[in-house]
């Protein structure tokens, strides 16, 4: 029988003492110094495509990055746009990305916001999560351990992505209530029921999740709960008791770790602290080597985040 996703992952938070998520946001003009020369000394500038050679960078800098952060976090959250804008060599990179996590312990978030009707969302699920049959044989996915959806098209879009998570002992997370400034415009918006759009949210994902809770009182089906409003965090954490709440914004965006005590639950896995830009960009910030940088911010967030109730 497959295990649970939860249980997964509090084995996973338990092990490492660590609830740390760091993001891969990769910018081809922007890599650390090292994943150039690596890219280089790989053969890329002796011929190939302007993709394929970028590609290769962002592969190299994902590993480097992966390498330092590894011993202080629980996984890595690549940004799927990220590598798809460097067409097909990019999704390569994202799946050697993929590997690499992997081989250290850990596990793959892959932050792609998708959301369709049932039947795209079903090959959504098999692209990330699981396989498609073909007549010539099964087509292996990415092989993420969870994935990021937008639940706006409803409960009957997100079914398929569930079925999926729950077959291969992974996990989906929901948008309830996102960190950029404009999520305001919306989700903050009271309906007439007296519920806020991000409330609404927080009822399907809810509701979606029941069947999914495992052993360690976790879902499979999370929700991502921007760090950058706190105040809403204690309200979100009363309507979806049981689900693991993806907490992006630490840092660049503006929210401090030390703000989301509230979102902590039945079990440290159920607040993943999720941080990009302040840890991969830490070098560029306070000086020094990139990776001893960002290993040494990594930390910080992670005894931090642990602190408040790990």
């Amino acid at each position: 029988m497959t295990e649970a996703f939860g249980d997964r992952l509090a084995s996973a938070v338990e092990a490492r003492a660590s609830q740390l998520v760091v993001g891969l946001d990769p910018d081809p003009a922007r890599l650390w110094p090292r994943a150039y020369q690596l890219a280089a000394q790989a053969g890329d500038k002796a011929g190939g495509s302007a993709a394929s050679r970028a590609a290769s960078a962002v592969a190299a800098h994902c590993a480097l990055v992966i390498e330092a952060v590894a011993d202080h976090a629980v996984a890595v959250k690549p940004q799927v746009a990220c590598f798809e804008r460097l067409g097909s060599p990019g999704w390569a990179s994202l799946a050697e990305t993929v590997h690499r996590a992997r081989e250290r312990g850990l596990l793959v978030l892959a932050d792609a916001k998708r959301g369709d009707i049932d039947v795209t969302a079903a090959a959504y699920a098999q692209a990330y999560l699981g396989t498609t049959p073909t007549p010539y044989g099964e087509v292996e996915g990415l092989g993420a351990d969870a994935v990021t959806v937008n639940p706006l098209l409803g409960a009957d879009s997100l079914e398929p992505l569930v079925r999926a998570a729950r077959e291969h002992g992974a996990g989906i997370f929901a948008l309830v209530r996102t960190s950029n400034r404009g999520a305001a415009d919306l989700q903050d918006r009271r309906l007439e029921s007296g519920l806020t759009v991000s409330e609404l949210l927080a009822e399907l994902v809810r509701r979606l999740g029941l069947e999914g809770v495992g052993r360690a009182g976790l879902s499979d089906v999370g929700a991502v709960v921007g760090a950058t409003a706190p105040e809403r965090l204690a309200r979100l954490r009363g309507l979806m008791p049981h689900t693991i709440f993806l907490l992006p914004g630490v840092g660049a965006q503006g929210g401090r770790v030390e703000d989301l005590g509230a979102a902590r639950g039945v079990h440290a896995a159920s607040a993943l602290i999720s941080a990009s830009r302040s840890i991969v960009a830490a070098g560029e910030e306070h000086g020094g080597d990139p990776a001893a940088a960002a290993a040494a911010q990594a930390a910080r967030l992670r005894d931090l985040a642990w602190s408040l109730g790990g």
